[in-house]
Order: C-alpha cells, then structure tokens, then sequence
C-alpha cells in the first residue's frame, strides 16, 4: 500500500499534447498597400552637353579668364586671341567703304544733271550711259566694302572665346602666351553641363511595348540611379524620368538602349560614372504583400503556410510580381499571419509557436589568413 501511494507521487507528470511537439516560428502579417513595379539595369552617365572649345582664327592666348572646375554661364568670356591685325583690317576695310561711298555721292549727282541735260539734248545719250554704269560701280564697290567690314567683324568676334553652354570648366592644355592654331585637336579645355544630366542604358527588346507605353503616358515614369553598377541597390545617387528611347533595336544583342534624365542641383551624377537604375513600369493598387521569405514552391504551385489559432494551414497563392524585397500573391487576406521562418519543419496541421524576439546572434572568432 506505501509502495503504490509512493508511485502517485513520485510519477512523472503527463506531457500535454501539442505542446511539446510545438515548432517554432517566425510569422509575417500581409499588408495591403501601393506597390511600385521597376526594371533594373546598369547606365552611364552622360553629359547633355559637352563642348571642346576651340579657336577658330589663329593668333596668340592673350588671356584666360576662367580657372579649371569653374562653372560658366553661357555666353561667359573664357578667353582672348591677340585682335590687333584683325582690327587694323577693320579700320582699312572701313575706310575704303568711307572713299566708295564719297564717290558714289559724287556719281550719283553728276548722274542727276546729265538726266536733266539729256532732255534738252545738253549731254550725248553716251555720256549719260556712262555716268549710270560709273554709279552702279561705285554701288558695287561700297558692297563689297562693307562686305569686308563684316567679314572682319566676325574675325574679331572669334578673338574673345564665350561659353556655348553652362557648364562646368575641364583641365586646362594650354596656358597664356601660346600660339593657337584652327587644326588644334585638343583644344584649350572642355565646358561640360552638369545639371540637367542624363543616363544611358539598355534593356531587352521585350521591354520595348512598356517603354513605349510608358513615353506616351501623361506622367512621366520615374527613374531612380543608384550609386555602383554590380547589380544590387545602394545609395540613392538622385530620381529622374525617362526621356527617350532608341529609333532601333540592336540586332547583335538584342537590346534597345534608352535614356532617362535628371536633375543634378547636387552634382551627385558625374559624366562617364557608373550606375545602377530602376525604372518604374507600373503600379499596383492595394496590393497584398509580403516578405520574400513567406513564399513556397510546391509542385505545382507556390503556396504559404497561414497562423490558424496554434496551427498551420497550407494556402496555395498566385504570385504576381516579385523582386528582392517583396512579393505580391493572390490567395490571402490582408492581415493574415503568415510563417516567413521555420517553413521547413511544417506540414498542414503542424503545431506552432509563434517567436516574436529575433533569433540572438553566434559570434564567431574571426579567421586568421
């Protein structure tokens, strides 16, 4: 009798059912929002505008009135060219243009009094087609004088170097006191405009409908660049819109390239820099999203695993758009809690146990080389 009284006691206590076989798990909630759909691709930088400057007399640099990484409005003076010939042709052109039309004036008063005179027979009809031929010389004469002037004017005009467009201002090739010469190629220095600023990119020809879609949409698609071109997203370099596409497909490759333009205020786009895009294509309203990490593969389909009290139950759901950093399904309620971590432990039916800390982090000694 004291040996049986003994084993009530000292038994050990049933295990409740489900709850030592509870898995644990991790869940996520599925939200209900505008989502934003976006291509990717790698871009260049490129500057609208880019312009060698370039003499276009020959002569001597007698100034240079800008300094290297200087920013420029059009129509800025850059530089000087030695004007002095140039200006003494302008003076002889001026004053044989000052002779031509003292003996045009000339002419054409004697032209008037051989007219009159031609009525009363005064003067030979001769005399009188002479004088005429001699004012439409003259005439000609003072155009081709003032022809001079202006020929010279704009020689003159090419001695004082303005900015084409605003920019920024290159390495400077030559310095004060050289000779410069038309057939130069280099060129004193480049004015490069920053701001605005465009990219250039590539997708493939299967884009082609959604690009063109897109340029004819009221709104402009948004483009966002991001710094490095290694494929994956880092910082963001500024937001854009796309602007146009190619005329053409390459054959080789299979791809149409693009371009998307941006504001630069910041500078934070540089000519020939590197960069990652992502093109809006579309937005999806009121879509149900959740984590990457939610979503199964099945067989035949992707399904989830869905919280139902101290259970899971299997749901299957149609994916509809998917990137790195969600997925958009069909198949669930927004609000519903879904397993994003232990899935590999469940089936329908299975108990759990819902974590809410995050899992605590195994320091490991670092590898020595």
């Amino acid at each position: 009798m004291v040996a049986l009284v003994l084993w009530l006691v000292l038994k050990p206590a049933p295990a409740r059912p489900g709850t030592a076989s509870a898995i644990p798990v991790r869940v996520a909630s599925v939200e209900q929002k505008d989502v934003p759909r976006f291509a990717s691709s790698i871009g260049t930088v490129l500057s609208m505008h880019s312009v060698v400057i370039r003499p276009q007399i020959d002569g001597i640099l007698t100034r240079l009135l800008v300094k290297e990484g200087q920013w420029v409005k059009k129509g800025d003076l850059l530089a000087t060219i030695d004007d002095r010939s140039i200006r003494a042709s302008l003076d002889q052109a001026t004053a044989q243009l000052g002779e031509s039309q003292a003996q045009l004036a000339v002419a054409q008063v004697n032209l008037k009094r051989y007219k009159l005179l031609s009525v009363d027979d005064g003067v030979s009809k001769q005399t009188y087609d002479q004088q005429q031929a001699l004012v439409n010389q003259l005439k000609a004469t003072a155009q081709g004088n003032q022809a001079a002037i202006d020929a010279a004017q704009v020689q003159l005009s090419y001695t004082q170097i303005r900015s084409p467009v605003a920019g920024r201002v290159g390495i400077r090739n030559v310095d004060e006191g050289n000779f410069l010469r038309t057939g130069d190629s280099e060129g004193l220095f480049t004015v490069t405009q920053i701001d605005p600023i465009a990219v250039e990119f590539s997708l493939p020809q299967q884009m082609l409908p959604t690009l063109q879609r897109l340029i004819a949409a009221p709104d402009r698609a948004l483009v966002k660049a991001y710094i490095g071109a290694d494929g994956n997203t880092g910082e963001l370099l500024g937001e854009g819109h796309l602007s146009l596409i190619d005329n053409q497909i390459n054959p080789n490759t299979g791809t149409l390239r693009a371009k998307a333009e941006f504001d630069n205020a910041a500078q934070r786009l540089w000519p020939g820099q590197l960069v990652t895009l992502k093109i809006q294509t579309a937005l999806d309203k009121n879509a149900l999203v959740v984590p990457p990490t939610v979503v199964q593969r099945g067989l035949e389909q992707h399904f989830v695993y869905r919280v139902k009290g101290d259970t899971v139950e299997s749901v299957p759901v149609t994916m509809v758009y998917q990137d790195s950093d969600l997925h958009i399904i069909k198949g669930v309620n927004a609000g519903d809690q879904l397993v994003s971590d232990g899935q590999s432990r469940l089936k329908p039916g299975s108990h759990v146990q819902v974590l809410s800390d995050p899992p605590a982090l195994t320091k490991t000694s670092e590898s020595q080389p």
